[in-house]
């Protein structure tokens, strides 16, 4: 019997830098959704963000309502919505309404909001946020599930809320929580029983916790008479394919340096080596990042399993490294190439052909002898004298035979 597939994706934040066009990178985002959906992509993920410049999406839900209209398939979740920032009615209403537009393909990511610039322009302590995520979540999924929630909060108020529609998807859309190496994530998902994003897994911090992580939120589903499930744990982590691993090193020579700025200057994820050397050998030393070939990526994938004992998915977290046909070859090389072997897409093809090989005497037999009947009967119906000399000859005849 044929195992579980693990399920690709991405988790699209996105990155862009300040030097080109930004209603153009909007557009490619969208452009890479579709090319994702055309590849057999499982999941995309849309990020939240009000600063920096960098991360140029505000509101995931209108890109999935683009991005839904322009796809078939794919689900397309919130990467994250960042709880602190919304009245959680009005979230849980946009949600909603994507669950019915989307025919079900929608997700609910949510977190805290990562960077300190979002919250402070609103107005929001920092050090608030995560206890805002854990109040917000405690209403959002009775709300999702077309509950009426009453509750007084500092910071927001229901009033027998509800929502107008039932949900689509029963009996709520799917629900995950954003985590990085703290444990408040993997604590939120097992309180609630819902599913774990793993933002940073290839990062040492994040790497190392992952069992942890998943241990602290099997313990608390427990606790609340939840269960965790690991299909619905995702793992994210930057890769970049190519041919060889020289060409993926010269792809990435356009953009890496801008994303590992970016990171070092202003983002709050501690994700760009600092020790000074050549970056790419740092990444890929340290396991951050597969800059490389299929066969690399393959490595990484089950470094990832055996750290984790087992997961959903595998999210790539998306980034600009490479030129767009470049970037548009990588995706379609994890997809041919990499995909397959955590499928198990090719094993009754392989099982096919070896039976086909270690049967060819015998098949290749009885096919001659079919052959040399249907000759038999032929010339037992004409006689070899109505017969053309060269196809007497393709026959391995000739008119005295």
């Amino acid at each position: 019997m044929l195992g579980a597939k693990l399920r690709f994706g991405a988790f699209i934040a996105p990155f862009h830098p300040l030097d080109e066009n930004p209603t153009m990178a909007l557009e490619r985002d969208l452009d890479l959704v579709c090319l994702m959906d055309k590849l057999g992509y499982d999941e995309a993920w849309i990020g939240e963000h009000h600063s920096a410049g960098y991360e140029l999406i505000a509101s995931p839900e209108l890109f999935i309502a683009t991005a839904a209209e322009r796809t078939k398939t794919i689900r397309l979740g919130t990467g994250v919505s960042s709880l602190p920032y919304h009245h959680p009615l009005m979230l849980a209403d946009r949600i909603n309404q994507l669950d019915h537009i989307t025919r079900g393909r929608v997700m609910f990511g949510v977190g805290p909001g990562a960077l300190p610039s979002d919250a402070f322009m609103m107005g929001i302590p920092v050090d608030k946020q995560r206890d805002r995520m854990d109040e917000a979540i405690d209403v959002l999924l009775p709300l999702l599930r077309g509950e009426t929630v009453t509750h007084k909060s500092d910071w927001f108020e229901l009033n027998e809320a509800r929502l107008q529609m039932t949900p689509y998807t029963r009996p709520s859309v799917e629900i995950a929580v954003a985590s990085q190496v703290s444990p408040t994530g993997a604590r939120a998902a097992g309180k609630h029983g819902v599913g774990l994003l793993s933002i940073g897994a290839t990062q040492t911090g994040g790497f190392n916790a992952l069992s942890s992580n998943w241990a602290i939120a099997e313990e608390q589903a427990a606790a609340h008479g939840k269960t965790m499930n690991r299909s619905a744990w995702r793992l994210v982590g930057p890769m970049h394919v190519a041919e060889t691993r020289e060409q993926a090193r010269a792809d990435v020579g356009f953009g890496l340096q801008k994303w590992l700025n970016y990171f070092l200057e202003v983002a709050a994820l501690p994700l760009a080596p600092q020790d000074g050397g050549d970056p790419v050998d740092a990444m890929i030393a340290s396991g951050l990042a597969v800059i490389g070939t299929p066969e690399d990526a393959i490595a990484q994938l089950e470094r990832l399993e055996k750290q984790s004992g087992g997961y959903g998915a595998f999210l790539l977290m998306d980034h600009n490294w490479a030129p767009w046909a470049r970037k548009q070859n990588s995706y379609e090389m994890i997809a041919r190439y990499v995909a397959p072997q955590f499928q198990a897409l090719n094993e009754n093809r392989a099982a096919s052909l070896a039976w086909a090989r270690d049967n060819r005497p015998t098949f290749m037999g009885q096919a001659m002898m079919a052959v040399g009947a249907r000759v038999a009967q032929h010339i037992q119906e004409k006689g070899t004298e109505n017969i053309r000399p060269e196809i007497l000859e393709a026959m391995g005849m000739n008119k005295k035979t």
